[in-house]
C-alpha cells in the first residue's frame, strides 16, 4: 500500500487507534439502525406494494456482498478513506477518486437528510433550525475525539433498539396483526421491488463507517472483518422484524400511505402511549446516524486531501484530539447549509445513488484481490457489483438524473485537474 504524503511540518500524520470490536460494531449499528428504518418503509412500500419484504431481502443480499468485500479490503488497507483507498490501490487513482467523490457528495446529502429528520420530529415548525443546531452539536462531539463519539453512539443505539423492540412487541401481540398481509400479491412488480430495494439500501449503508475509520481501529486485520458482519447481521434481524410488524398491522396500502410508519403501526396496535416514544426514538436514531455520517465523511475528506484531490490543508490532524479537525469543521459547515436549505425526499434518493456507486467500486476492487490477500469467493463481489448498478438505476428517475450529473461533474473535475497538472 502506498503511504500518504508527508504531513505539513508540526502536524501529526497518524490518527490514534482506540477502537476495539465492540466500539466498531456500535459505530456500524449507529449508522445503520438510524432514521432510515423510521422513514424508508413507506416510500419502499409505495414502490413495491406487497413485495416490500422481497425488496428488503434483495437489499440485504447486496448489502451482505458489499459488507464482505469491504471487510476484506479494510483488513488489507487499514487506513482512513474506505473505498477511496481501495479503489486507488486496486483499480487506479481515477476509480479511487470517483469512489471518494461519490461518498463525500452522497453522504453529505445523507447528513442533511438525517438532520432534517431530527428537526421534523423534534419541532416540525422549526425543522430547519433544529437541523442546523443538531449538525453544530454533533460536529463538536466529533471534534473532541472519536472515542467520545463511540461512547455516545452506544447510548443512542441502546435507546433506538429499545423503541424498535417496543413497536415490534406491541404490533405482533395485538389483535390487529394479520399474517395474511405479508403475502406477495399481483400488485408487486419487478421494477417496483428493485426500486424499493434501492430505497431500503439507504438504511443499510452504514457498515462502511467501520471501514472508513480503519486508521483508528486497534488490530484492524482482526477487528474490521469481525465488526462489519456482526453489525450487519444485527441490523438485518432488526429491520426484518420491524418490517414484518408494520406490514402485519397496516398492510401494504396502509404502510405506503403512512407519513410516520412506526407511529402509525403503534397506533394501529392500540398502543397510543407508544406514539410519542416512537417520535423520540426517531429523533434519537437520526442523531445517531448523523453523528456517524459526519465521522465517515470527514475521514474520507482527510484521505482525499492527503492525496491532494481536495485542498491539502484539510489533511491536518489536531495535535491534542487526534482527529482531522479542519475536515470535520468543513463537513459540518457544508452539512449545516444543506440542512438549512435542503429537501428530505430528494436528499435520500440522491444519497442512495452516490453510495451505490461507491460500493460498486468496492466490489470491483475486491474482485482483484488474490487468495493470499484474503479474496472472498468471486461470486460475492460479482453479485455485489451487479446489484449496486442495478439498484442505482432502478431508483426514481430524478435521483438517477441528478446522481449521474454529479458523478459526471466529479469525473470532469478530475480530468481538468490532471490536464492542468500535466501543463505545469
Amino acid at each position: 500500500m502506498s503511504k500518504p504524503p508527508a504531513a505539513a511540518a508540526g502536524v501529526p500524520e497518524e490518527l490514534r487507534r482506540t477502537l476495539g470490536v465492540p466500539d466498531a460494531v456500535m459505530i456500524g449499528l449507529g449508522s445503520m439502525i438510524g432514521a432510515g428504518i423510521f422513514a424508508a418503509l413507506a416510500p419502499a412500500a409505495r414502490a413495491a406494494g406487497s413485495g416490500l419484504l422481497v425488496g428488503l431481502a434483495l437489499a440485504a443480499v447486496v448489502a451482505y456482498c458489499n459488507a464482505t468485500s469491504s471487510a476484506r479490503l479494510a483488513a488489507r488497507y487499514p487506513a482512513s478513506g474506505g473505498t477511496y483507498v481501495y479503489g486507488r490501490e486496486r483499480l487506479g487513482e481515477f476509480w479511487g477518486y470517483l469512489a471518494g467523490w461519490g461518498f463525500v457528495v452522497g453522504k453529505t446529502a445523507s447528513c442533511a437528510a438525517m438532520a432534517l429528520t431530527v428537526g421534523s420530529y423534534v419541532w416540525p415548525g422549526q425543522a430547519h433550525a433544529v437541523a442546523v443546531a443538531a449538525v453544530v452539536a454533533l460536529t463538536a462531539v466529533n471534534y473532541a475525539g472519536v472515542q467520545k463519539s463511540a461512547l455516545l453512539t452506544r447510548v443512542i443505539v441502546a435507546v433506538v433498539l429499545a423503541v424498535l423492540a417496543a413497536v415490534v412487541v406491541a404490533a405482533l401481540t395485538s389483535g390487529a396483526a394479520d399474517a395474511a398481509r405479508l403475502d406477495v400479491g399481483s400488485d408487486a412488480t419487478a421494477g417496483g421491488v428493485l426500486q424499493a430495494a434501492g430505497l431500503l439500501f439507504f438504511a443499510f449503508a452504514g457498515y462502511a463507517r467501520i471501514a472508513t475509520l480503519g486508521e483508528e481501529v486497534r488490530d484492524p486485520a482482526r477487528t474490521i472483518p469481525r465488526a462489519i458482519p456482526i453489525a450487519l447481521g444485527i441490523t438485518l434481524v432488526v429491520y426484518a422484524l420491524v418490517a414484518v410488524s408494520a406490514l402485519s398491522v397496516l398492510g401494504p396500502d396502509g404502510l405506503a400511505g403512512a407519513a410516520a410508519p412506526l407511529s402509525d403501526a403503534a397506533r394501529a396496535s392500540g398502543a397510543d402511549w407508544l406514539v410519542p416514544v416512537v417520535r423520540v426514538g426517531a429523533a434519537v436514531a437520526a442523531l445517531g446516524s448523523l453523528l456517524a455520517l459526519i465521522l465517515g465523511v470527514s475521514r474520507t475528506t482527510l484521505a482525499m486531501a492527503r492525496d491532494r484531490h481536495l485542498p491539502h490543508a484539510l489533511a491536518a490532524v489536531h495535535p491534542r484530539f487526534k482527529v482531522p479537525h479542519r475536515a470535520e469543521l468543513l463537513v459540518g459547515a457544508v452539512v449545516a447549509v444543506a440542512a438549512a436549505t435542503g429537501d428530505l425526499r430528494g436528499a435520500i434518493g440522491f444519497s442512495s445513488f452516490g453510495v451505490l456507486v461507491y460500493y460498486a467500486v468496492a466490489n470491483a476492487s475486491a474482485w482483484t484481490l488474490t487468495p493470499d490477500e484474503g479474496r472472498p469467493n468471486r461470486l460475492v463481489p460479482a453479485v455485489g457489483l451487479t446489484g449496486c448498478l442495478v439498484l442505482a438505476f432502478a431508483l426514481p428517475s430524478s435521483s438517477v438524473v441528478s446522481g449521474t450529473a454529479v458523478i459526471a461533474l466529479g469525473a470532469a473535475v478530475y480530468a481538468v485537474r490532471r490536464a492542468l497538472a500535466a501543463r505545469g
